[in-house]
């Protein structure tokens, strides 16, 4: 029999689909990851790649949301862009894309994206957060932070810098994420400076940057590369594995820390 021709699974098992996480992971601890609810705000560059690797991790329920649909300019670092979804809304796509690797999960959609009217539906059950919003979108960014930290729900944001992976996590009953970034009263434009420099402060990007005029705060541009995204997805799932398991150290804010693959060197950062 040809390879194109070997029939697929007719069944899906979630044990078997997932057992090769088994020796990480004990086949208890799979349990309870089955068992976790995870919420993601945007479907994008970074939270596409997110609610895939937490799939294949084996997650069992996600909260979903973007109110945005996919377009060419997309196909460099979005895990979602592909020809056939262009014009589709990102948060459809990809739920779809998530239940073709696990048809069991259950996952809430909100294709309006997330606002102060259904940020509290939107995390309702969850375990933790997983931050996938624009970089520059700052006001519905800053209250769900402080949504999370009301509730008790770990939040994790990992900045795709460069070829860079800068990850900051805001556990609950430590420093907030007003008091890191200090946002309050600052006008949009140092409010950006603030965050991007605050998401990566070592500024290791930096150092091979060919066009800095590609960076334009004012207008929301910025460039981007497929790497980063899938750093982001890498790294932010083992914070999530760790933190829902119990498991290990977290490095939570005022620390963070900063992979970078073009310069092979990781900085952990203070503020």
């Amino acid at each position: 029999m040809n390879a194109k021709d070997t029939p697929g699974p007719t069944s899906f098992d979630y044990k078997e689909a997932f057992s090769r996480n088994i020796g990480w992971v004990t086949e208890e601890e799979q349990a309870v990851l089955r068992s976790k609810h995870a919420a993601i705000a945007g479907m994008g560059g970074v939270g596409g790649s997110h609610l895939l690797t937490l799939t294949r991790l084996g997650i069992g329920s996600f909260s979903t949301a973007d109110f945005d649909t996919f377009e060419l300019a997309n196909f460099n670092r979005q895990a979602g862009a592909r020809m056939s979804s262009v014009g589709r809304p990102k948060v459809d796509a990809m739920a779809e894309m998530a239940l073709d690797i696990n048809p069991e999960l259950r996952i809430r959609r909100f294709p309006k994206g997330v606002t102060p009217e259904n940020l509290n539906e939107f995390l309702d059950g969850v375990d933790i957060y997983i931050d996938g919003l624009d970089a520059f979108t700052l006001d519905i960014r800053r209250k769900m932070f402080a949504a999370c930290y009301e509730r008790g729900i770990p939040a994790v944001t990992a900045g795709p810098l460069g070829m860079s992976v800068a990850v900051l996590i805001f556990m609950p009953g430590g420093m907030t994420f007003e008091e890191y970034f200090q946002l309050e009263g600052q006008p949009e434009l140092e409010q950006l400076r603030r965050w991007l420099t605050g998401v990566g402060p070592s500024g290791l990007q930096g150092k091979y940057l060919v066009d800095p005029s590609t960076i334009d705060l004012a207008n929301h541009k910025g460039p981007s590369t497929p790497m980063s995204c899938q750093l982001c997805a890498g790294v932010a799932g083992v914070q999530a594995l760790k933190i829902l398991l119990n498991r290990g150290e977290v490095i939570a804010a005022p620390r963070g820390l900063q992979f970078d693959a073009y310069c092979n060197e990781l900085v952990i950062t203070k503020r």
